[in-house]
């Protein structure tokens, strides 16, 4: 059994990323996608590549991306080389924070970016529905809407666009019942699995920092929600991750 985590932040510090790596291997997972979203973050997820060749516990795939917070920010440019996706990018409206146009035009550009460099992007969403279902169309894209938290009418328009739609630890939160009706709605053969580690650690772990080792309790929960054989289950939802991150 080999379960990939879709989505996992990391620190710029090799030591914690081969034990994470280690740990990660020991409870089935064997590929990560580690994903930027600022300086640090982007920092991190090479970091986790380097140590990924070293060490060769667990393969690590390499978004990079700015995220929502970043919009408005002076920016470096992006080295993309060796980069599987361009990621974590997206709007959030949750919280009143950065401007919505200055979020709107971080979030094009990089979709942009990543027509022209025929990579995924990893898509965050989160109070903007309409908004970025605009942005979607104008730029076309393929790959991963992460930690979807949204209605099922929100999901199935994201699914006709061909995106991929990926579950966190929240599903075995006791008031997550939205999510689980998400699980049940995406059909398997479009849905991911990922821990937005270090944060959202799923039960039996919550309290604790969350790492890509915790990814099983969230598949074992998924596959007996589902019903479905837990080797099955790694078995699709990774099929399903090496389809996106593959050109």
């Amino acid at each position: 059994m080999e379960l990939f985590d879709t989505h996992a932040h990391f620190v710029p510090s090799a030591e914690q990323i081969a034990a994470q790596l280690v740990r990660a291997k020991a409870a089935g997972v064997g590929r990560v996608a580690a994903v930027g979203g600022s300086e640090e973050l982007n920092a991190g997820a090479r970091c986790a590549l380097s140590v990924a060749r070293q060490g060769g516990e667990v393969a690590v795939t390499v978004a990079l991306g700015y995220d929502r917070d970043q919009a408005g920010k002076e920016l470096p440019a992006i080295d993309y080389s060796g980069a599987g996706a361009v990621g974590e990018i997206g709007l959030d409206y949750f919280y009143e924070g950065v401007a919505r146009d200055l979020q709107i035009g971080l979030f094009s550009r990089q979709l942009a970016t990543a027509g022209e460099l025929d990579l995924p992007v990893i898509v965050h969403t989160r109070e903007a529905d309409d908004d970025t279902l605009a942005v979607l169309r104008e730029l076309p894209s393929r790959g991963i809407i992460h930690c979807f938290t949204g209605g099922t009418k929100f999901c199935g328009r994201l699914l006709d666009l061909g995106f991929f739609v990926s579950l966190s630890g929240i599903v075995t939160f006791r008031a997550a019942e939205n999510v689980r009706t998400l699980a049940r709605y995406i059909p398997l053969d479009r849905l991911l699995i990922e821990t937005d580690s270090p944060y959202l650690a799923p039960v039996p772990m919550r309290g604790q920092a969350n790492e890509p080792a915790f990814l099983r309790h969230t598949a074992e929960f998924l596959a007996g929600l589902l019903q479905i054989p837990l080797d099955e289950f790694a078995r699709r939802t990774t099929d399903n991750a090496e389809l996106v991150f593959k050109k």
